[in-house]
């Protein structure tokens, strides 16, 4: 994959534990619930035999505010034990690699480059690097939405799909090499907008995979392709329910919403804002205390 210019990622700022697993994944999901995801990422994952949380800030992150979310998720030992860090760009890149494993979801795999090789002829890959700092497909949400993608292949070919609040644009690639058709993908972050772009192009599907920088629904160019045979929206609870209505506009009859970002507590309220909408509960899939819901606009009967 070519990286984006080293020249172009600022310093990152980053905090680290070391601590069992089930502590760890319920740091993570608090500081995914509780901190802007655009300002915030965060990532539990296993190394040499231990759990990691290593949260990475865009900016100079407020530390007591951070290590009151672990303690709350973990207790006081776990926030004491919380460490800060800045890495330059470059230190980075390397430290992100070594702690970063194959993802698998269905018959997707999101890998770095370092694990190129070691992807089955029979797998999706979908190539990631972890140093461009953010939606390396570690987290649930986006686990669970690789899965519906699966599954949906097995039964239809979407013609027009949209990806809402795209990231690093690891759904609308996933969606571009299953289906094989053309992908709209947006985001209201233009660093976002310039690594998905990238991605698309290291991944070769740069021909189907078109971002755009827009806020929500209302860009012309996301309107103009309407109506979505599929709709992938990996975002947060409050969005997705604001969305409900103009979301379920740009749906085709007989189309698919994916909704994802939701913890298993909050999936019965967007499904209860989509379900005025006239879209029904195909599938809710489950993962690490996440929820993926897939949404079904029936046609309507004569």
């Amino acid at each position: 994959m070519r990286p984006v210019a080293l020249h172009n990622i600022p310093d990152i700022a980053i905090a680290r534990l070391s601590i069992d697993e089930a502590h760890a994944r319920h740091i993570a999901d608090v500081i995914a619930e509780s901190l802007d995801p655009a300002e915030t990422t965060v990532a539990a994952f296993e190394k040499s035999g231990r759990w990691m949380v290593e949260i990475h800030f865009v900016r100079s992150p407020d530390e007591a505010a951070v290590r009151a979310l672990v303690a709350l998720a973990a207790g006081d030992d776990a926030a004491q034990a919380l460490s800060f860090a800045t890495l330059a760009a470059r230190d980075w890149t390397t430290a992100s690699l070594a702690g970063l494993t194959p993802v698998e979801a269905g018959r997707f795999v999101i890998h770095g480059g370092h694990d190129r090789a070691r992807i089955g002829a029979n797998r999706i890959g979908i190539e990631i690097e972890a140093a461009l700092a953010f939606g390396t497909g570690h987290h649930g949400t986006t686990r669970g939405c690789l899965m519906a993608l699966d599954r949906l292949a097995n039964a239809r070919c979407p013609r027009r799909v949209f990806d809402l609040g795209t990231g690093t644009g690891v759904l609308a690639i996933a969606a571009a090499k299953v289906f094989r058709k053309p992908v709209l993908a947006s985001d209201n972050d233009a660093r976002a907008v310039m690594v998905a772009k990238e991605n698309a192009r290291s991944n070769h599907v740069a021909s189907l995979v078109e971002v755009v920088h827009a806020d929500g629904l209302e860009a012309w160019r996301v309107r103009a392709r309407a109506p979505y045979d599929l709709i992938l929206a990996n975002i947060l609870l409050r969005p997705l329910r604001r969305l409900a209505a103009p979301m379920a506009r740009l749906v085709a009859p007989d189309g698919r919403i994916v909704l994802s970002g939701l913890l298993a507590s909050q999936a019965n309220a967007a499904l209860a804002a989509y379900r005025t909408q006239g879209l029904a509960l195909e599938r809710r899939i489950s993962l690490d205390g996440w929820a993926t819901l897939v949404l079904v606009r029936r046609k309507r009967l004569r």
